[in-house]
């Protein structure tokens, strides 16, 4: 397996990301190809989808022993399931899926052929092994059963973005930001009372907390070190 491409996101880091792709739909990111792969040709067409298939690596969770259950957060970190049967990243092959919407295809005089995307659950700088057109006819299927990720498809919370700290963060990226506190970035299993969470988004460090089922920004912060992907 080589790496194809690596996106560019607003996620520095794991925290936040939202669990499943298209939850946000405001987010959004570049795919860039390695220089083996900015020929033109090995994307034509592609502008003809809607949506494509993002197959790529968890290349910050890789573990030498992998267990064959996992306790997925979505219920509270103590129901273990196979991990087969879960989203895990932590898997024998650290492969994850994602469809996202292709909202343009962009050609740039030094990197090639890139693709914007939106809806991408993928951190900075993460690598992608493949990509593969979504086909509607044959990849949706609305009256498939989703065990416990479908009945907890609408865990949320409410959020307080006070106006000031919120107009801290560049315009085009308020929206994104605001969804993505309300999809709860916090692990079922970790929710502190109390506790002061720091969220890295978009180079600025989001610090809330939470408390009577409503989460509070209390500070947004630019962050100085800004440890993206750099593309070569």
């Amino acid at each position: 397996m080589k790496t194809i491409a690596r996106i560019e996101t607003d996620f520095p880091d794991k925290f936040g990301i939202p669990r499943q792709s298209n939850l946000v739909p405001q987010l959004r990111g570049r795919i860039i190809f390695e220089p083996e792969f900015r020929n033109p040709d090995a994307i034509k067409g592609i502008e003809e989808f809607t949506y494509i298939w993002l197959i790529w690596e968890f290349s910050q969770s890789k573990k030498e022993t992998v267990s064959l259950t996992v306790a997925p957060p979505r219920l509270g970190g103590k129901v273990r399931k196979g991990v087969f049967a879960t989203r895990s990243p932590f898997r024998p092959n650290p492969i994850g899926l994602s469809s996202v919407k292709l909202e343009q295809v962009v050609m740039d005089e030094k990197l090639g052929p890139t693709l914007i995307v939106s809806g991408a659950d993928l951190m900075d700088g993460t690598p992608i092994l493949d990509i593969k057109p979504y086909l509607p006819y044959a990849d949706s299927h609305p009256d498939a059963a989703g065990s416990f990720a479908q009945e907890h498809r609408e865990d949320g919370i409410e959020v307080d973005f006070p106006t000031n700290l919120l107009e801290c963060l560049p315009e085009d990226k308020r929206q994104a930001a605001l969804a993505v506190l309300e999809q709860d970035p916090r692990a079922a299993y970790n929710k502190k009372a109390d506790y002061v969470y720091g969220l890295s988004f978009a180079g600025y460090d989001i610090r809330f907390t939470v408390g009577g089922g409503v989460l509070t920004v209390i500070d947004v912060v630019e962050r100085t070190d800004r440890n993206f992907h750099k593309v070569k």
